[in-house]
Order: structure tokens, then C-alpha cells, then sequence
């Protein structure tokens, strides 16, 4: 089982080139984020001849998230981390069946803006109370993944003197991060590989992508009850490469199918129009973090 999560910076804009990665890779689960479209604008038809159910949380130019699967759901919940914030900024649904299922959380985490501004604030208090809504998960098999707009460490980013203190950085956003992880939560890429550099999001300006200046601000913690079954972590980094992409990689949890009380995966319906992965080309494709 894997569970992907994908910033794709308006889903219309991107919606040949998510098609075509789901037709190529097949994920179990696809999380979201930054749609920037309302529900009934967002392409839900191609993606169910794919064979997924999808369960979005849209907001008008700004914000959005979806959950995409291939195995049943149960139980899905928008307006987080709490009712009635204007911001679509997480869902989170119950994935694999009543009581064999995960349950999987998907978050755009604001950006903040500038430090000290009225966004940074809105940033700290939105994560304080994603802290304290989401500390109960961290007793049941649970994933809290998607766009942080956090990079941890200095470890997570290019160049960490230029980055130390900035947005995305500052001490406030990291300390909040590794609050929610003493919960329970483990970082899944650096829990298992603790000094490995990698980075899943590149800025347009200045060529960030080609010029290998990144940072890791999309994330996967996993719970405790969780972990003996996470195989790996993946970063696609060929379709940041691609022409008009996302700023974003797609990033991916693989996870090992548990022997009893398992996640019972369904057979997907094969897609319409499935065309054959292409092998790795030489230079970036997809790099591979994990056992």
C-alpha cells in the first residue's frame, strides 16, 4: 500500500499531468493539496474512470485539498483543524475499510507570509490547534501527511545559514512541528534516514529546481501503531522537471501490508487509457528513501 501526497498548485492547471501519473504509477491513495478550485470545478470524472473515489475540500482560487483512493472509505471529515475556518485546509478519511483501515489526514499548512505579519500568526495558531486536535491519532494506525510549508532542520534545506530564521524555518514553526511529532508521530523520511539530504519543493525563481536549491516541506508523520509497517519513502522528483509543473514533487509513503487485521487492498479497475511506466532515465527520476 502507498500513500502519495502532492501539492499540485491548482489541479486544473495540472490535470494532464496528475492523469498521467496516476495512469502510470497507480497509487492506492493520492493526498492533495493547494486545488485552488471549489468542489464542483474540480475533475472528478477522469479520476474515477481511473478507478478512485475522490473527496475534496475546495475553496475558490486559494487553498483545497482532496483525498483520492482506490480502497474503500469511511468516515470523512473536512474543516480542519477545526469547524469553521474560512481556509479549506484539511481532510482526512478513514482508508481500507471499517476496522482494517488507516486513518489518513491530509494538510496544507499555511505559509505564513512573512515573519511577524498577521499570516505568520494565523500560521502558529492554526498549528497549535492542528497540535491538539491530532494528538488522539496518534494511538491508532494514522498518517498525517501534505504540504507543511515547514522544513525541520537545517538538514532540509539548501543552503541552512541563507534559511536559518526565515519563513518556513523560524524556530516558532519548528518547534510547533516537533510538537506534534512528540505526540507520537515519526517524520517518516528522516526517521529513517536521519542525515540523508532531500528536498520536495523548489521555488520558479532562480531556477531553484535546475540549480538543485530546495527544501523538504512536505511531509508524512507517521503514528507509532503504524510504523513497523513503513517499507520507504519516495520523492518523485522527474515530475518537478517536467514543463509547467508544480513547484512540487510528489512524495510517497510505501507501506508493507500488514499480516493480520490487515488493510484488505481491493483490485482496482484498470484505467481506460494506462500507459506503461517508462524507465528510469539517466539523471533525476525518482529517488528512493528507505529499506
Amino acid at each position: 500500500m502507498n500513500i502519495t501526497s502532492w501539492n499540485v498548485n491548482s489541479v486544473r492547471k495540472r490535470q494532464e499531468a496528475l492523469l498521467t501519473w496516476i495512469a502510470q504509477r497507480a497509487p492506492d491513495v493520492v493526498c492533495l493539496q493547494e486545488l485552488k478550485c471549489q468542489d464542483d470545478e474540480f475533475p472528478r470524472a477522469p479520476l474515477e474512470r481511473l478507478g478512485y473515489s475522490v473527496h475534496t475540500s475546495g475553496q475558490k482560487s486559494y487553498n483545497g485539498v482532496a483525498i483520492l483512493s482506490r480502497l474503500p472509505v469511511q468516515d470523512v471529515e473536512r474543516d480542519l483543524p477545526w469547524p469553521g475556518d474560512a481556509q479549506a485546509r484539511g481532510i482526512a478519511a478513514t482508508v481500507g475499510g471499517p476496522g482494517a483501515g488507516i486513518r489518513v489526514v491530509n494538510l496544507y499548512v499555511p505559509n505564513g507570509n512573512e515573519v511577524g505579519s498577521d499570516k505568520y500568526a494565523y500560521k502558529l495558531e492554526w498549528l497549535d490547534r492542528l497540535i491538539a486536535w491530532a494528538a488522539p491519532l496518534a494511538a491508532q494506525e494514522s498518517v498525517i501527511c501534505g504540504d507543511f510549508n515547514i522544513a525541520p532542520a537545517d538538514a532540509d534545506t539548501w543552503d541552512a545559514a541563507k534559511w536559518r530564521g526565515q519563513l518556513l524555518c523560524t524556530e516558532a514553526e519548528r518547534a510547533r512541528l516537533q510538537s506534534l511529532c512528540a505526540h507520537g508521530f515519526s517524520d517518516g523520511l528522516r526517521r529513517l534516514y536521519p542525515a540523508r539530504q532531500a528536498f520536495t519543493w523548489w521555488d520558479y525563481r532562480n531556477n531553484g529546481f535546475l540549480s538543485g536549491q530546495g527544501l523538504r516541506i512536505d511531509h508524512h508523520l507517521v503514528s507509532a501503531p503504524l510504523w513497523p509497517a513503513v517499507l520507504e519513502v519516495s520523492v518523485d522528483e522527474a515530475v518537478r522537471a517536467q514543463s509547467e509543473a508544480s513547484d512540487h514533487a510528489p512524495v510517497t509513503l510505501h507501506l508493507r501490508r500488514p499480516s493480520a487485521g490487515a488493510i484488505r487492498v481491493e483490485a482496482a479497475p484498470k484505467p481506460e487509457v494506462a500507459p506503461e511506466p517508462e524507465p528510469p532515465a539517466s539523471g533525476t527520476q525518482i529517488r528512493l528513501f528507505g529499506g
